[in-house]
């Protein structure tokens, strides 16, 4: 029941659309409108209000986070804390309140590696600003965390239950980042601070 109950919690909390709901706070365009189409912060970024775009980015990692808070709280067993995040994550990633169509995950995904360790969270985190810093390529500096997320939960945990869902939930991100992966081949990926590509 603990794991059930945990997932449900996880999956309701990650399906707040905050991206859409800042957007429509601040009276700007539906994020899924332009650029990319993502639900997102970098996508309301796009919009030119980087207010905006900050409040969406710490909404959707705390979804992650306060997932397994919640869970920690009412005395969940290691487990299902874990159960809570990636249900957080795939519930931002394919939300009920935006028919199944949700964002990519990335800072959701960053709420939940800092429900596990803040280490992991910071050193996953300064990848991929190191990687944005220098591409100026988000979907790129998304792309490397995530390969490297699951190496360093291993190396800083050493917990296979916390590995594998590290890995499922960055498997899920590479996944959804597909469509990224063919526009930086053929050199067509929008850069971050861009209005029109995605």
């Amino acid at each position: 029941m603990n794991l059930l109950v945990s997932a449900l919690l996880g999956y309701l909390l990650g399906s707040v659309p905050f991206a859409v709901i800042v957007s429509r706070a601040f009276r700007l365009a539906d994020p899924r409108s332009f650029g990319s189409g993502n639900p997102g912060a970098t996508n309301v970024l796009r919009s030119g209000n980087k207010l905006a775009a900050l409040l969406t980015l710490v909404g959707d990692a705390a979804k992650g986070w306060l997932a397994m808070f919640i869970a920690a709280g009412v005395g969940a067993d290691g487990t299902a804390i874990a159960v809570a995040g990636l249900a957080a994550f795939l519930g931002h990633v394919f939300p009920f309140t935006l028919h199944f169509r949700g964002g990519k995950g990335v800072a959701t995904a960053l709420g939940v590696l800092l429900g596990f360790s803040a280490a992991l969270a910071g050193i996953t985190a300064g990848i991929w600003l190191a990687v944005a810093a220098i591409t100026r390529y988000s979907s790129l500096a998304a792309l490397v965390a995530a390969a490297a997320a699951p190496v360093l939960a291993w190396w800083l945990l050493g917990t296979i239950e916390i590995t594998v869902v590290v890995a499922v939930m960055c498997a899920v991100l590479i996944y959804r980042h597909k469509s990224n992966i063919r526009k930086l081949l053929a050199g067509s990926e929008g850069r971050i601070g861009g209005r029109k590509q995605g």
